[in-house]
């Protein structure tokens, strides 16, 4: 009895009160996916709904049976939606769940269904079903996105703001302008997502466990019910395939950088050491002990988001990498990451869609930094070159000897006199001041993509012009 006790004991020590069953326990614990591939459902019904219709038309079940189990699947949805479907960790994911309760409500019928198909390619079909989905999501998200951006850009078209190149003033642009570079990174974003789709736009339903089946199946109508392009064209990696899925994490990565990016910018710029920029209280928040303090919240955590959905990124490539084809268990591992991936993302857009129309844009603090830093030194050099015939790198040189002589005289670089430039170059005229106003620097920069007005309002307009 003695030995009996403290072996059982023992052994109840070693699983750990978690898993006081046992092995067992512990499987049923890593094996099951339910708790997160239920957000699954919708896609699993709709895919097992096209499968039975196509069994039915190929003569494989007869047609009563199809009716018995599209009218089950389209209760069980039912039931799912309203909240009144239970589900069992016992019975691992969702198509098992599916599964049993339809043999519950239709009986020997609902085992037709799985008529020549597996859970390997079932479970390929619903995620890439809803990362399609997904996908066109974040297109109509960013679409939104950018259209905020081009609307800030028509208005301040003409705002100076200094430029920067390692966060230090460079040359004065417009804010429209700076607005239009969040245009193009958001607009590679949304042509990376509908290449994606294009890429993605095949389906797996019919390849089976990774043979196929000797069943005379019709993928082609599976795939046009299903609103596919076409079936996938090897058995193999269709059941072994997720680029799709590092795919959507690829681009939600690159995009959350983007995110991040302009986040920063926000910070930045809120701050009342720049003071560009003045957001609302909706994405903002007050310190629990320095009253004065409004903190760009929304912003600091849009950019937090980043390090989650690259994480996901890298966790996924991680557990692809070693995988012989074709499917293996490690998979089951890949929905979580992009399930977090895109709720993060989603938030993220929103969030910043929402900051980019709400935020105040302070002018006279933009125009003010503008010509700070010398910003139109490299105007003085290209007058040099223009008007006097310098080379470039001789212009160049005189150029930092005024900036040097502004310097000293603790002004800018308008505000040197003629005399001054003189001294330091004798073929300088009174032209000159004509380019030294931050005003006159951008309305020169006419070149396609620069930062003059007209040309902002020309890219505006060839980006309203785009789907």
């Amino acid at each position: 009895m003695g030995d009996g006790t403290s072996e059982t004991k023992s052994s109840n020590q070693m699983w750990g009160g978690r898993f006081a069953q046992g092995p067992a326990a512990i499987m049923e614990e890593i094996n099951a996916s339910i708790g997160f591939d239920k957000k699954l459902f919708a896609q699993d019904i709709r895919g097992s709904i096209a499968h039975a219709t196509m069994l039915a038309h190929q003569g494989i079940i007869s047609p009563e049976d199809k009716d018995k189990i599209v009218h089950g699947l389209s209760t069980i949805l039912s039931e799912i939606e309203s909240g009144n479907f239970e589900f069992s960790r016992r019975l691992e994911d969702i198509h098992m769940n599916v599964e049993a309760r339809l043999a519950t409500l239709i009986g020997p019928a609902a085992g037709r269904l799985h008529t020549a198909r597996s859970r390997n390619d079932q479970v390929a079909l619903d995620f890439r079903l809803w990362v399609k989905e997904e996908l066109q999501k974040t297109e109509k998200m960013l679409t939104a996105l950018i259209a905020a951006f081009l609307d800030r850009a028509e208005e301040h078209a003409e705002t100076v703001m200094p430029g920067f190149t390692h966060l230090q003033t460079a040359q004065p642009v417009t804010f429209g302008h700076h607005c239009m570079a969040y245009v193009e990174m958001f607009g590679r974003d949304r042509s990376r997502v509908r290449h994606a789709i294009e890429h993605m736009d095949e389906s797996p339903i019919g390849a089976a466990a990774l043979a196929g089946t000797g069943f005379p199946i019709d993928r082609h109508m599976t795939a046009k019910a299903l609103g596919f392009r076409e079936p996938t064209r090897n058995s193999i990696d269709t059941v072994s395939d997720r680029d799709f899925a590092l795919e959507f994490l690829s681009i939600a990565s690159i995009c959350a950088v983007h995110l991040s990016r302009l986040a920063e910018e926000i910070v930045i710029w809120s701050t009342p050491q720049f003071g560009f920029v003045r957001l609302s209280d909706a994405f903002s928040t007050g310190s629990s002990i320095m009253p004065q303090k409004k903190n760009p919240d929304a912003a600091e955590l849009v950019r937090a988001k980043t390090g989650r959905i690259n994480g996901s990124l890298i966790a996924l490539l991680t557990v692809m990498k070693g995988l012989p084809l074709a499917y293996s268990k490690d998979m089951q591992e890949d929905k979580e990451q992009v399930f977090d991936s895109a709720e993060s993302l989603e938030l993220a857009i929103a969030a910043m869609t929402g900051m980019v129309r709400d935020m105040t844009i302070r002018v006279d603090r933009m125009k003010a930094a503008a010509g700070s830093g010398y910003s139109t030194a490299t105007d003085l050099a290209d007058w040099l070159v223009r008007e006097a015939g310098l080379p470039f790198r001789d212009a160049h040189h005189v150029t930092g000897r005024a900036v040097a002589l502004a310097e000293q005289k603790a002004c800018e670089l308008a505000e040197l006199s003629l005399e001054d430039l003189q001294a330091i170059h004798a073929d300088i005229t009174d032209k000159v001041f004509d380019v030294l106003t931050v005003e006159a620097s951008v309305a020169s920069r006419t070149s396609f993509g620069g930062t003059a007005p007209s040309e902002v309002r020309k890219q505006i307009a060839w980006w309203r012009g785009r789907n």
